[in-house]
């Protein structure tokens, strides 16, 4: 079950690249300046809380093996994330996705969501190789890979997917390509040292957008990847996760709570205060940070890399999937305390409903906010 479950890991951050997205959006210089600000503020103070959490516990949540820097940095960049998926999907149902804050709230994740696998890329070499030499060699070779990825695979791919569209044959073979890349690129980052996500969520990134191939393939395999593989791999993480490795020490609980408050804390003060800078008023910046507060999945993943790679004990993973968890099911409440209705399913109009009516998909569009 083990490389099954692996299989899933790699599936999915390799569909998390793709959907990371930022060509098609349309922003002025301001803007770009206010998304930077709404990414300093949402990740910075829960960095830095995270961090001074992790110095205060090490006997709760460090690896045995862990170094002191890598421990502090992965603790950090845990409480900082923001589920770029979940924020996604709560935008659409929410009807908040073509909003003012809405809009802030995503570009900031999916920067984010950048930023955060760089730094956990770097955490990772410090935390296998050790020393200045090996991390800098490892850097240098993850460097040489971005670059060859972006000079010459992206060109390769977008051409064989025009060639495709073009001909109507060898649509077959389009999904086995990407998923045989997405395996090569993480058996590449595996070889230089790193965790085989890093490798399928750059070749992800490298996957031309715009292909109705591509998008079709990536919800098949989304799907599959989703109610199959992945919950293999969520399994084998919740077969360490447990209360019982807290204990029944009151210090051991304390820091649960502690976390759970310094990781929506941070959010909500650091996403806030950031989006009052930019010009929101009061309930937009309070509403962006309850939207940035959001981990979802992608805490999981993150802790389950961490603690695969020893940088956190079983309790510290413990701690990071129920922060997950609590600051995730915590956004639609507090959105609603902000003003925002909570979605009611349309009535239907049809004389005689059928329950296999495929439901209508949005139609994407690219996205313009003027501040």
């Amino acid at each position: 079950m083990s490389t099954t479950a692996q299989l899933g890991l790699v599936t999915f951050m390799f569909l998390l690249g793709c959907e990371l997205r930022l060509g098609n959006t349309r922003a002025s210089g301001t803007t770009v300046g206010a998304i930077g600000a709404v990414v300093a503020g949402g990740m910075g103070l829960p960095f830095l809380l995270g961090a001074v959490l992790a110095c205060a516990a090490p006997d709760v949540l460090r690896g045995d093996h862990a170094s002191g820097g890598a421990y502090l940095l992965f603790f950090g960049l845990a409480l900082s994330v923001t589920a770029l998926p979940v924020l996604a999907r709560i935008l659409v149902d929410m009807g908040l996705d073509t909003t003012r804050t809405g809009v802030f709230a995503l570009l900031s994740a999916a920067v984010g969501d950048g930023i955060a696998w760089l730094v956990l890329t770097a955490v990772l070499a410090v935390s296998r190789t050790g020393g200045t030499g090996p991390v800098a060699l490892t850097l240098t070779l993850v460097a040489l890979l971005v670059a060859v990825t972006y000079l010459l695979v992206r060109p390769a791919l977008a051409a064989l997917l025009r060639r495709v569209e073009a001909g109507g044959r060898g649509e077959r073979l389009v999904l086995p390509l990407l998923l045989a890349g997405a395996l090569g690129y993480g058996g590449l980052t595996e070889i230089i040292g790193l965790h085989p996500v890093i490798g399928a969520f750059l070749f992800g990134t490298a996957v031309p957008n715009g292909s109705f191939i591509v998008t079709r393939l990536h919800q098949q395999l989304q799907g599959f990847t989703q109610a199959v593989l992945l919950p293999l791999f969520f399994a084998g993480v919740g077969l360490t996760v447990s209360p019982g490795t807290l204990g029944t020490s009151v210090w051991h609980w304390c820091v649960l709570l502690g976390v759970i408050v310094a990781a929506a804390a941070g959010k909500l003060a650091g996403a806030g205060a950031a989006g009052r800078l930019i010009g929101l008023n009061r309930t937009e910046a309070l509403r962006l940070g309850v939207l940035m507060n959001c981990r979802g999945v992608t805490e999981l993943v993150v802790g389950g890399i961490g603690w695969q790679a020893g940088l956190i004990s079983d309790a510290g993973l413990t701690v990071l999937v129920v922060m997950a968890l609590a600051t995730t099911a915590m956004t639609g409440p507090l959105l609603k305390l902000t003003g925002v209705p909570m979605p009611i399913p349309a009535p239907h109009t049809d004389p005689e409903p059928s329950p296999y009516r495929p439901v209508p998909e949005r139609t994407a569009q690219s996205t313009s906010v003027e501040v």
